[in-house]
Order: C-alpha cells, then structure tokens, then sequence
C-alpha cells in the first residue's frame, strides 16, 4: 500500500513538472486509479463467498440428488454445529449447513461460505458419531482455510472486479453483464471441478485433517475417531468419489500419526453418543 501511494506521488509530481497538464485533474485522477487499484487487488469477501458456494452446491446437486430424511439430517447438523462452534470460524456469512447426498458413494463435499455436503456412502462407514463427527470436521477445515475460494483462477477474479471497479452495476451494458454472469459461472465451474474431479493439494488435505484432529478434540470428541476412519476407507480398492480426489489412506495416515493431541475422553458420554448414534442411523 505506501509503495503505491510513493508511486503514484511519483506521478503527480512528475506531471507537475509539465506546464500543461492540470495538476488538479492529475491528482484526481491518479487516486482515482489508487481506488479502482486497490478494488481489484481485494479478496473474495465472505458474502461473495457464501453467494459463490451456494452456486457450486446447486451444480453438485446436478450429479447427486438430496437425501429426504429429515430426522437423520438434523442429526448430522447438530454433530457439523457443534464442530463448528469449535473451528476458528465459528460462524460464516451465510452460516453452516449440512445436508446428505443420496448415493452409496464415498465422499463429501466443502462448497464455500459453509456448505457441507455428505453422502449416505460416507455416513455408513462411520460406526460412531465421533467418526462422523471427524468426516464432516475435515470439511469444515477446508472452509476455514477458504480451500475452495483459493481453487478459482485469480486472473478470473481480476477480470471481475476491473469490470466492477468501472462503473456501477445500474450503468452496466448488456454486453457487460454477459461477461460478468460467464466469469462467475467459470468461478463456480473451478470450485466443482476441484471437489469433483481434481481435488485439492496433498498439503491442503493433510492440513485439514491435521486441523480437524484439533477440531475434535476442542468438541469433547475423540480425535482418533478420523484415523479409524481412514483405516477403514483403506479396505476400499476402487478409486472413485473421495478415494480419486484425495491423497491414499496410507498417506493420510502417515502424515496423522504422531499428530493425534492426547485427550481425555469421557467414557460415559462416550457412550451416551453411541447410542444416540445408533438410533438415528439404525432404520435410515
């Protein structure tokens, strides 16, 4: 920030050095361009983001439909909230959101602004609500890390705001708005093909189970419910749904290992969340 202000001091004396140019009108117009600047050096914010995610959940929907069991979905919301609370952002513009995806598929999905998207596949391999309770935790790790966001293209993004920075919307041509709806479909189309097709960095998924061990713990939850769950996801040999996007269970595991934070679980509640384990997912 000084280093541009020093630049585009820089520029305003060196055209006041020509005696024809209106220092006034120069001056304007060079803070003008430190604004507009500054507009398209800016992040995503957390309503864009939330906006975006909510664009990328509808395209996820366009592969995998929902799954209506209302009694199991307030289940599964109440685990995801209660980690969340427990996350370094415990609340998002939009809030957090749970919600089952219909298909024996292994995987779940983070769309941005706090989304999460898990599948019945998923939610079976699970035989405690801590293990539950790691999955969705995962996720929420990559929507503190804003995983998703950082998956669209910034020349994309710069494209946007230099459109936006010109003018206000009410003044924007047709043509503009053609343009601005196809980049914000393109932003959509990075984050969907991330979570559907390549997947993130081996070191963003490393640092997301390494934060959800954190998560967990900080619950009351056992923190070596995440590594059952690799264990068990191990056993499967066919690579699709999270099993294509993410690192090999035996990376995964490595990297976790000598990670897990010493708890103190207590076996009561332990137990108490056992049961109720057991009776929301026993007749879904």
């Amino acid at each position: 920030m000084i280093i541009k202000i020093f630049f585009y001091l820089s520029l305003i004396f060196s055209l006041f050095a020509c005696k024809t140019v209106d220092v006034h009108k120069a001056r304007d117009m060079t803070f003008t361009t430190l604004q507009a600047t500054e507009k398209v050096a800016r992040p995503i914010s957390d309503e864009e983001e939330y906006f975006i995610g909510k664009a990328v959940a509808a395209r996820l929907l366009q592969y995998y439909s929902l799954y209506d069991n209302q009694r199991l979905i307030k289940y599964i919301n109440l685990i995801g909230q209660t980690i969340a609370l427990h996350s370094e952002k415990p609340s998002t513009f939009g809030g957090y959101h749970f919600a089952i995806l219909n298909t024996k598929e292994l995987n779940a999905f983070a769309c941005p602004g706090g989304i999460i998207l898990i599948t019945r596949g998923m939610i079976e391999l699970a035989q405690t609500e801590d293990e539950i309770a790691s999955i969705l935790a995962h996720e929420i790790a990559h929507i503190n890390h804003r995983d998703g966001i950082n998956s669209i293209k910034k020349a994309r993004w710069m494209e946007a705001l230099t459109i936006i920075g010109k003018k206000a919307v009410s003044q924007f041509g047709s043509e503009e708005l053609v343009k601005l709806t196809n980049i914000f479909e393109g932003t959509v189309e990075d984050v969907v093909k991330t979570l559907i097709l390549n997947g993130y960095s081996k070191t963003q998924e490393f640092l997301a189970d390494e934060k959800a061990l954190f998560y967990l713990n900080k619950a009351g939850y056992n923190p070596y419910a995440l590594i059952n769950v690799l264990e068990r996801m191990k056993k499967y040999s066919l690579k699709e749904g999270i099993l294509k996007t993410h690192p090999s269970g035996e990376d995964r595991l490595n990297n976790l290992r000598e990670k897990v934070p010493t708890s103190n679980i207590d076996t009561n509640l332990f137990k108490i969340r056992l049961k109720r384990f057991s009776d929301f997912t026993r007749k879904y």
